[in-house]
Protein backbone atom coordinates (compact mmCIF):
# COMPACT_ATOMS: atom_id res chain seq x y z
CA UNK A 1 0.00 0.00 0.00
CA UNK A 2 2.92 2.38 1.09
CA UNK A 3 4.52 1.94 -2.45
CA UNK A 4 1.35 2.50 -4.77
CA UNK A 5 0.31 5.63 -3.11
CA UNK A 6 2.84 7.27 -1.32
CA UNK A 7 1.56 10.29 1.29
CA UNK A 8 5.20 12.15 1.55
CA UNK A 9 6.50 15.42 -0.27
CA UNK A 10 9.86 14.87 -1.67
CA UNK A 11 12.22 17.80 0.04
CA UNK A 12 11.98 19.44 -3.59
CA UNK A 13 8.25 19.79 -3.31
CA UNK A 14 7.99 21.69 0.41
CA UNK A 15 9.02 25.31 -0.12
CA UNK A 16 6.70 25.34 -3.36
CA UNK A 17 4.19 24.57 -0.70
CA UNK A 18 4.17 28.48 0.41
CA UNK A 19 3.37 30.97 -2.13
CA UNK A 20 5.03 33.29 0.49
CA UNK A 21 4.32 37.29 0.07
CA UNK A 22 1.52 39.52 0.02
CA UNK A 23 -1.06 38.30 -1.98
CA UNK A 24 -4.87 39.76 -3.43
CA UNK A 25 -6.58 36.29 -3.51
CA UNK A 26 -10.11 35.01 -3.54
CA UNK A 27 -11.08 33.83 0.18
CA UNK A 28 -11.25 30.01 -1.58
CA UNK A 29 -7.83 30.26 -2.35
CA UNK A 30 -6.68 31.35 0.20
CA UNK A 31 -8.34 27.94 1.94
CA UNK A 32 -6.43 26.21 -0.41
CA UNK A 33 -2.38 27.83 0.05
CA UNK A 34 -3.37 27.64 3.71
CA UNK A 35 -3.90 23.53 3.44
CA UNK A 36 -0.71 23.23 1.19
CA UNK A 37 1.19 25.48 4.09
CA UNK A 38 0.06 22.81 6.68
CA UNK A 39 1.60 19.71 4.73
CA UNK A 40 -2.06 18.93 3.18
CA UNK A 41 -1.11 16.16 0.08
CA UNK A 42 -4.24 14.47 -0.15
CA UNK A 43 -7.68 16.05 -0.77
CA UNK A 44 -11.22 14.23 -2.60
CA UNK A 45 -13.95 16.56 -3.14
CA UNK A 46 -17.44 16.50 -5.10
CA UNK A 47 -18.17 19.76 -7.37
CA UNK A 48 -20.77 22.14 -5.55
CA UNK A 49 -20.64 25.82 -5.23
CA UNK A 50 -19.92 28.06 -3.49
CA UNK A 51 -17.01 25.69 -3.08
CA UNK A 52 -15.57 24.79 -6.76
CA UNK A 53 -12.75 26.74 -6.34
CA UNK A 54 -11.05 24.85 -3.26
CA UNK A 55 -11.32 21.71 -5.71
CA UNK A 56 -10.29 23.29 -8.61
CA UNK A 57 -7.37 24.97 -7.17
CA UNK A 58 -6.30 21.86 -5.39
CA UNK A 59 -6.58 20.40 -8.57
CA UNK A 60 -4.00 22.05 -10.13
CA UNK A 61 -1.85 22.54 -6.90
CA UNK A 62 -1.60 19.38 -5.29
CA UNK A 63 -0.64 16.90 -8.16
CA UNK A 64 2.72 19.36 -9.10
CA UNK A 65 3.77 19.73 -5.03
CA UNK A 66 3.51 15.65 -5.21
CA UNK A 67 0.44 15.16 -3.61
CA UNK A 68 -2.89 13.29 -4.56
CA UNK A 69 -6.41 14.88 -5.92
CA UNK A 70 -9.56 12.91 -6.05
CA UNK A 71 -13.11 13.53 -7.56
CA UNK A 72 -15.42 11.97 -5.42
CA UNK A 73 -18.80 10.67 -7.31
CA UNK A 74 -20.35 11.94 -4.50
CA UNK A 75 -19.91 13.37 -0.86
CA UNK A 76 -19.92 9.99 0.79
CA UNK A 77 -16.82 8.74 -1.12
CA UNK A 78 -15.04 12.23 -0.74
CA UNK A 79 -15.20 12.34 2.66
CA UNK A 80 -14.41 8.06 3.12
CA UNK A 81 -11.73 9.21 0.86
CA UNK A 82 -9.99 11.08 2.98
CA UNK A 83 -10.45 9.18 6.15
CA UNK A 84 -8.81 6.33 4.75
CA UNK A 85 -5.70 8.37 3.14
CA UNK A 86 -5.24 9.72 6.62
CA UNK A 87 -5.41 6.71 8.24
CA UNK A 88 -2.75 5.62 5.82
CA UNK A 89 -0.73 9.01 7.28
CA UNK A 90 -1.85 11.37 4.86
CA UNK A 91 -2.50 14.51 5.66
CA UNK A 92 -5.90 14.91 4.05
CA UNK A 93 -9.22 17.40 3.37
CA UNK A 94 -12.21 17.87 1.40
CA UNK A 95 -14.18 20.81 0.97
CA UNK A 96 -18.14 20.75 0.27
CA UNK A 97 -21.06 23.91 0.75
CA UNK A 98 -24.28 22.98 3.07
CA UNK A 99 -25.86 20.53 1.04
CA UNK A 100 -23.16 18.60 0.37
CA UNK A 101 -21.93 18.56 3.95
CA UNK A 102 -25.54 16.96 5.34
CA UNK A 103 -24.14 13.71 3.08
CA UNK A 104 -20.79 13.38 5.31
CA UNK A 105 -22.09 13.20 8.15
CA UNK A 106 -21.95 9.19 8.70
CA UNK A 107 -18.14 9.49 7.15
CA UNK A 108 -17.43 12.25 9.63
CA UNK A 109 -18.48 9.95 12.55
CA UNK A 110 -16.65 7.06 11.43
CA UNK A 111 -13.74 9.77 11.00
CA UNK A 112 -14.43 10.27 15.00
CA UNK A 113 -15.06 7.13 15.91
CA UNK A 114 -11.31 5.75 15.00
CA UNK A 115 -9.98 9.13 15.64
CA UNK A 116 -8.74 9.58 12.03
CA UNK A 117 -7.54 13.41 11.54
CA UNK A 118 -9.10 15.78 8.97
CA UNK A 119 -10.29 18.83 7.76
CA UNK A 120 -13.51 19.41 6.46
CA UNK A 121 -14.06 22.86 5.01
CA UNK A 122 -17.77 23.84 4.86
CA UNK A 123 -18.67 26.95 2.49
CA UNK A 124 -22.23 27.85 4.30
CA UNK A 125 -24.88 28.97 1.60
CA UNK A 126 -28.76 29.25 1.62
CA UNK A 127 -30.63 26.21 1.35
CA UNK A 128 -30.36 25.73 -2.90
CA UNK A 129 -28.65 29.03 -3.40
CA UNK A 130 -25.16 30.52 -3.51
CA UNK A 131 -26.45 33.48 -0.52
CA UNK A 132 -24.49 34.10 2.74
CA UNK A 133 -25.69 32.25 5.71
CA UNK A 134 -24.48 30.57 9.10
CA UNK A 135 -27.28 28.47 9.42
CA UNK A 136 -24.97 25.39 9.18
CA UNK A 137 -23.63 25.81 12.70
CA UNK A 138 -25.91 23.84 14.95
CA UNK A 139 -25.08 20.61 12.34
CA UNK A 140 -21.39 21.24 12.66
CA UNK A 141 -21.76 19.94 16.12
CA UNK A 142 -24.68 18.18 16.57
CA UNK A 143 -25.15 16.25 13.09
CA UNK A 144 -23.41 13.05 13.91
CA UNK A 145 -25.10 10.41 15.27
CA UNK A 146 -23.73 9.43 19.21
CA UNK A 147 -21.93 10.82 21.48
CA UNK A 148 -18.68 13.33 20.10
CA UNK A 149 -16.98 16.57 20.31
CA UNK A 150 -16.26 18.59 17.30
CA UNK A 151 -13.69 21.27 16.79
CA UNK A 152 -15.14 24.31 14.61
CA UNK A 153 -13.37 27.21 13.82
CA UNK A 154 -14.84 30.44 12.29
CA UNK A 155 -12.39 32.82 10.16
CA UNK A 156 -14.04 36.27 9.41
CA UNK A 157 -11.13 37.47 6.40
CA UNK A 158 -9.57 35.93 3.59
CA UNK A 159 -6.27 35.88 5.94
CA UNK A 160 -8.37 34.14 8.43
CA UNK A 161 -9.37 31.60 5.86
CA UNK A 162 -5.41 31.17 5.23
CA UNK A 163 -4.50 31.03 9.02
CA UNK A 164 -7.63 29.09 10.53
CA UNK A 165 -6.72 26.32 8.01
CA UNK A 166 -3.29 25.84 9.31
CA UNK A 167 -4.93 25.46 12.59
CA UNK A 168 -7.35 23.17 11.51
CA UNK A 169 -4.57 20.55 10.07
CA UNK A 170 -2.47 20.78 13.61
CA UNK A 171 -5.67 20.78 15.57
CA UNK A 172 -6.62 17.32 13.43
CA UNK A 173 -2.93 16.33 13.80
CA UNK A 174 -2.69 17.21 17.80
CA UNK A 175 -6.20 15.85 18.94
CA UNK A 176 -6.48 12.60 16.21
CA UNK A 177 -10.06 14.23 14.90
CA UNK A 178 -11.86 15.79 12.26
CA UNK A 179 -11.86 19.85 12.63
CA UNK A 180 -14.06 21.94 10.31
CA UNK A 181 -13.52 25.36 8.77
CA UNK A 182 -17.05 27.17 8.95
CA UNK A 183 -16.62 29.38 5.79
CA UNK A 184 -19.55 31.24 4.33
CA UNK A 185 -19.67 32.45 0.71
CA UNK A 186 -19.28 35.66 2.31
CA UNK A 187 -15.46 35.55 2.64
CA UNK A 188 -15.10 32.36 0.68
CA UNK A 189 -15.66 34.54 -2.63
CA UNK A 190 -14.63 37.59 -1.58
CA UNK A 191 -11.32 38.87 -2.46
CA UNK A 192 -8.63 40.29 -0.18
CA UNK A 193 -4.95 41.04 1.02
CA UNK A 194 -3.46 37.77 2.00
CA UNK A 195 -0.30 38.14 3.84
CA UNK A 196 1.63 34.42 3.71
CA UNK A 197 4.75 33.60 5.74
CA UNK A 198 7.57 31.66 4.51
CA UNK A 199 7.24 27.60 5.49
CA UNK A 200 10.06 27.98 8.10
CA UNK A 201 7.71 30.74 9.98
CA UNK A 202 4.64 28.84 9.80
CA UNK A 203 3.98 26.12 12.91
CA UNK A 204 3.41 23.10 11.60
CA UNK A 205 1.90 20.08 14.09
CA UNK A 206 2.36 16.10 12.90
CA UNK A 207 0.41 13.85 14.52
CA UNK A 208 2.85 11.48 16.98
CA UNK A 209 3.42 7.70 16.06
CA UNK A 210 3.95 5.06 17.55
CA UNK A 211 7.43 3.41 18.59
CA UNK A 212 6.25 0.00 19.90
CA UNK A 213 6.65 -2.72 16.95
CA UNK A 214 3.15 -3.99 15.43
CA UNK A 215 3.13 -6.99 18.22
CA UNK A 216 3.29 -4.31 21.21
CA UNK A 217 1.23 -1.67 19.47
CA UNK A 218 -2.43 -0.78 20.87
CA UNK A 219 -4.04 1.23 18.52
CA UNK A 220 -6.09 3.24 21.46
CA UNK A 221 -4.77 3.17 23.77
CA UNK A 222 -3.85 6.67 25.81
CA UNK A 223 -4.46 8.50 28.89
CA UNK A 224 -7.90 9.03 30.27
CA UNK A 225 -8.31 12.34 28.02
CA UNK A 226 -5.11 11.89 25.58
CA UNK A 227 -4.58 10.56 22.33
CA UNK A 228 -3.48 7.64 21.08
CA UNK A 229 -0.38 6.99 19.07
CA UNK A 230 -0.62 6.78 15.31
CA UNK A 231 0.66 3.81 13.08
CA UNK A 232 0.33 4.05 9.64
CA UNK A 233 -1.62 1.17 7.36
CA UNK A 234 0.74 -0.61 5.25
CA UNK A 235 3.62 -0.69 7.75
CA UNK A 236 2.72 -4.18 8.92
CA UNK A 237 0.27 -2.62 12.01
CA UNK A 238 -2.60 -4.72 11.50
CA UNK A 239 -5.19 -2.10 12.79
CA UNK A 240 -8.86 -2.67 12.89
CA UNK A 241 -10.63 0.62 12.09
CA UNK A 242 -14.20 0.13 13.02
CA UNK A 243 -17.01 2.41 13.76
CA UNK A 244 -18.14 0.20 16.42
CA UNK A 245 -17.02 0.49 20.17
CA UNK A 246 -13.78 -1.03 20.25
CA UNK A 247 -11.28 -1.76 23.00
CA UNK A 248 -7.71 -1.07 23.21
CA UNK A 249 -6.52 -2.88 20.55
CA UNK A 250 -9.37 -2.17 17.89
CA UNK A 251 -10.75 -5.48 18.57
CA UNK A 252 -14.67 -4.74 18.28
CA UNK A 253 -16.18 -5.13 22.03
CA UNK A 254 -19.37 -4.71 23.41
CA UNK A 255 -18.97 -4.24 26.86
CA UNK A 256 -20.32 -1.09 28.33
CA UNK A 257 -17.38 -0.23 30.36
CA UNK A 258 -15.26 -0.41 27.88
CA UNK A 259 -17.55 1.50 25.54
CA UNK A 260 -18.01 4.23 28.02
CA UNK A 261 -14.22 4.35 28.63
CA UNK A 262 -13.54 4.71 24.85
CA UNK A 263 -16.24 7.87 24.28
CA UNK A 264 -15.20 9.76 27.57
CA UNK A 265 -11.76 9.65 26.63
CA UNK A 266 -12.70 10.84 22.64
CA UNK A 267 -15.01 13.38 23.98
CA UNK A 268 -12.90 13.99 26.95
CA UNK A 269 -9.76 14.77 24.57
CA UNK A 270 -11.06 18.11 23.13
CA UNK A 271 -13.51 19.17 25.67
CA UNK A 272 -11.09 18.88 28.67
CA UNK A 273 -8.71 20.89 25.68
CA UNK A 274 -11.43 23.94 25.21
CA UNK A 275 -9.36 26.66 26.39
CA UNK A 276 -6.60 26.19 24.17
CA UNK A 277 -8.72 25.17 21.23
CA UNK A 278 -11.55 27.60 21.23
CA UNK A 279 -9.22 30.81 21.87
CA UNK A 280 -11.44 34.44 21.33
CA UNK A 281 -10.53 37.74 20.79
CA UNK A 282 -11.79 41.31 22.53
CA UNK A 283 -12.31 44.09 20.74
CA UNK A 284 -13.32 47.60 23.21
CA UNK A 285 -14.30 45.43 25.74
CA UNK A 286 -12.24 47.48 28.84
CA UNK A 287 -14.75 49.65 29.56
CA UNK A 288 -17.97 48.22 27.37
CA UNK A 289 -21.92 48.52 28.97
CA UNK A 290 -22.74 46.06 26.05
CA UNK A 291 -20.81 43.40 24.32
CA UNK A 292 -21.81 42.27 20.75
CA UNK A 293 -20.79 38.37 20.69
CA UNK A 294 -20.15 36.89 16.31
CA UNK A 295 -17.97 34.62 14.50
CA UNK A 296 -17.29 34.54 11.08
CA UNK A 297 -18.01 37.71 8.64
CA UNK A 298 -20.53 38.86 11.12
CA UNK A 299 -17.89 39.83 12.81
CA UNK A 300 -17.23 42.73 10.47
CA UNK A 301 -19.79 44.78 11.18
CA UNK A 302 -19.90 44.51 14.45
CA UNK A 303 -16.41 46.08 14.79
CA UNK A 304 -17.85 48.83 12.33
CA UNK A 305 -20.97 49.37 14.46
CA UNK A 306 -19.09 49.39 17.40
CA UNK A 307 -17.19 52.19 15.97
CA UNK A 308 -20.43 54.22 15.21
CA UNK A 309 -21.92 53.16 18.86
CA UNK A 310 -18.76 54.82 20.63
CA UNK A 311 -19.17 57.66 18.36
CA UNK A 312 -22.61 58.38 20.06
CA UNK A 313 -20.77 57.80 23.56
CA UNK A 314 -22.56 54.18 23.72
CA UNK A 315 -20.09 52.27 25.36
CA UNK A 316 -19.90 48.73 23.19
CA UNK A 317 -17.65 45.80 22.94
CA UNK A 318 -16.95 43.46 20.93
CA UNK A 319 -15.96 39.42 21.49
CA UNK A 320 -15.19 37.67 18.37
CA UNK A 321 -15.09 33.54 18.50
CA UNK A 322 -12.45 32.16 16.72
CA UNK A 323 -13.75 28.96 17.73
CA UNK A 324 -17.28 28.20 18.07
CA UNK A 325 -16.90 24.44 19.26
CA UNK A 326 -15.77 23.53 21.99
CA UNK A 327 -18.34 26.45 22.97
CA UNK A 328 -15.59 28.75 24.83
CA UNK A 329 -18.05 28.96 27.73
CA UNK A 330 -15.20 30.81 30.19
CA UNK A 331 -14.60 33.73 27.79
CA UNK A 332 -18.22 34.50 27.33
CA UNK A 333 -19.16 34.02 31.01
CA UNK A 334 -16.62 36.81 31.95
CA UNK A 335 -17.81 38.97 29.25
CA UNK A 336 -21.44 38.45 30.78
CA UNK A 337 -20.20 38.93 34.13
CA UNK A 338 -18.50 42.70 33.07
CA UNK A 339 -21.75 44.06 31.51
CA UNK A 340 -25.35 45.05 31.24
CA UNK A 341 -26.46 43.70 27.74
CA UNK A 342 -24.76 41.07 25.65
CA UNK A 343 -26.19 40.78 21.90
CA UNK A 344 -25.67 37.58 19.64
CA UNK A 345 -24.85 38.58 15.82
CA UNK A 346 -25.53 35.82 13.47
CA UNK A 347 -26.48 35.24 9.99
CA UNK A 348 -29.16 32.34 10.63
CA UNK A 349 -32.69 32.09 12.56
CA UNK A 350 -31.05 32.30 16.29
CA UNK A 351 -28.81 28.94 16.94
CA UNK A 352 -26.34 29.55 18.14
CA UNK A 353 -27.72 32.35 20.02
CA UNK A 354 -28.46 29.60 22.54
CA UNK A 355 -25.55 28.48 23.37
CA UNK A 356 -24.66 32.57 24.42
CA UNK A 357 -27.88 32.48 26.01
CA UNK A 358 -27.32 29.50 28.76
CA UNK A 359 -23.41 30.45 29.36
CA UNK A 360 -24.90 33.80 30.60
CA UNK A 361 -27.33 32.34 32.38
CA UNK A 362 -28.63 35.18 34.04
CA UNK A 363 -25.80 37.33 34.43
CA UNK A 364 -26.80 40.06 32.24
CA UNK A 365 -29.57 40.86 29.66
CA UNK A 366 -29.28 38.73 26.56
CA UNK A 367 -30.95 39.49 23.03
CA UNK A 368 -30.77 38.60 19.57
CA UNK A 369 -29.60 40.32 16.12
CA UNK A 370 -29.99 37.42 13.97
CA UNK A 371 -31.86 36.84 10.65
CA UNK A 372 -31.19 34.77 7.33
CA UNK A 373 -31.61 36.69 4.57
CA UNK A 374 -28.64 35.83 2.60
CA UNK A 375 -26.42 38.88 3.66
CA UNK A 376 -24.09 39.46 6.39
CA UNK A 377 -25.66 42.33 8.84
CA UNK A 378 -25.26 46.09 8.02
CA UNK A 379 -23.43 48.04 10.99
CA UNK A 380 -26.37 50.23 10.93
CA UNK A 381 -28.60 47.21 11.70
CA UNK A 382 -26.61 46.59 14.45
CA UNK A 383 -26.17 49.74 15.78
CA UNK A 384 -30.44 50.36 15.06
CA UNK A 385 -30.64 46.97 17.93
CA UNK A 386 -28.00 48.35 20.07
CA UNK A 387 -30.08 51.97 20.27
CA UNK A 388 -32.88 50.11 20.64
CA UNK A 389 -31.47 48.48 24.02
CA UNK A 390 -30.58 51.51 25.28
CA UNK A 391 -33.85 53.51 24.52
Amino acid sequence: MKGALSMGTSDKNKEGRVLSGVHFMLGNYACVEGALAAGCNFFAGYPITPANEISERMSRRLPVLGGHFLQGEDELCSIYAISGASLAGAKAMTATASAGYNYMQEGIGYAIAVEAPIVIVDVQRCRGENFATQADVMQMRWGVSGDHEMIVLAPSSVQELFDYTVRAFNLAEEYRTPVVVMSETTIALMRERLSIPALSEIPIVHRKKTTSSPEEFMPFKADPFGVPDFAELGEGYHTIYSLNPHDESGSIDWDPDVFEKLYKRITGKIWENRHVISTTQEFGMGDADIALIAYGSEVRPCLDAMDLARDKGIKVGVLKLDAVWPVPEEAIREVAKNVGVVISVEMNMGKYAREIERVCGGLCKTIRATRNRGLIHSPQEILAAIEEVRA
